[in-house]
């Protein structure tokens, strides 16, 4: 496809939107092409689906492009915990836990699978070729979660997840003053723009409720705990954005501004501060209740310690 000019009137618009409206795409061919290298800026490939755009910014879309190299291999340090029917592992941020779209390398539950199996062969015994997602944490966000190593057990967390038993506690860094709270809403899958949102219509979309507790006060900005009640798509950010506080790195929900007021951009940081610290669940094999924590990253860290010093 020919290169496009971004038109006065589109610019400063994220780089998906001016796809979209540029090619004709819907969101989610508009997205994919994007994460997939297929989309350069100026003679650059961008895979920031938010990147911002400005008038006479050169956008090409080339469907032949090659999808940009990603992570082969994982180290054994992000294994929290494994046996023959589970393995909990430490997510990085940046890694997808499942593909995006079909022939997607590099994401969590393949790099895991292959860390399995090398150590099986390593020690000469079988390995087991599968993994089941039974849940998945954004790209961006990092921490415990759980991959099931059998049929039986798969139906086993499964069935927690759907219960709701599962104990999930996340870390997160807030903009604004956050209060302790509980949020309550319908997600929607569409708000009108092609992003995740609340409706009112308790007839629509999938109920989602978020216990928000305060850990530390920092300046202009609130490190809380995040338990979920349930386990919806984007919960967390959804939530506390529409609350007003908006998760320090957010760019997809981002809080409103009223009149004459201008958002606090908050401090400059490559991913959304959101960290899954505690996970819990009932075994499936032996039935007794076992639970991870996991402390925040350097990356969170490094940004607390900017804002306590401020």
């Amino acid at each position: 496809m020919p290169s496009l000019e971004v038109p006065v009137g589109v610019s400063r618009r994220p780089l998906d939107g001016v796809l979209r409206e540029l090619f004709s795409l819907s969101w989610g061919d508009a997205r994919k092409h994007v994460r997939s290298g297929k989309v350069r800026v100026n003679g650059a490939i961008v895979t920031d689906t938010l990147h911002p755009t400005s008038t006479g910014d050169a956008v090409e879309l080339s469907m032949n492009a090659p999808r940009p190299a990603t992570k082969e291999r994982l180290s054994r340090d992000v294994i929290a915990y494994v046996d023959p029917h589970v393995v909990v592992v430490r997510k990085p941020p940046g890694v997808s836990t499942v593909p995006f779209e079909e022939g997607e390398r590099g994401t969590l539950d393949q790099l895991v699978r292959a860390l399995l199996s090398r150590e099986g062969r390593a020690r000469g015994g079988r390995t087991q070729g599968t993994l089941g997602v039974v849940h998945r944490l954004d790209k961006d966000t990092s921490g415990l979660l759980v991959f099931a190593r059998t049929l039986a057990a798969k139906k086993h967390l499964s069935q927690q997840f759907r219960e709701h038993t599962v104990h999930r506690r996340y870390l997160a860094v807030a903009r604004g003053d956050v209060q302790a709270q509980t949020i309550r809403s319908n997600l929607i899958a569409d708000r009108g723009d092609g992003r995740r949102g609340s409706t009112r219509d308790d007839s629509q979309g999938l109920r989602a409720i978020t216990h928000v507790e305060v850990v530390e006060r920092l300046d202009g900005a609130t490190l809380i705990a995040c338990r979920l009640e349930t386990g919806r798509t984007h919960q967390i950010r959804l939530h506390l954005a529409e609350a007003g506080y908006p998760l320090v790195g957010e760019r997809v929900y981002e809080r409103r501004a009223r009149r004459g007021e201008t958002p606090d951009p908050g401090p400059a940081t490559p991913r959304i501060l959101l960290h899954a610290a505690e996970l819990g669940f009932v075994h499936p094999q032996t039935e007794l209740p076992v639970s991870f924590e996991e402390p925040l990253p350097e990356d969170m860290e490094r940004v607390i310690a900017t804002l306590r010093r401020l």
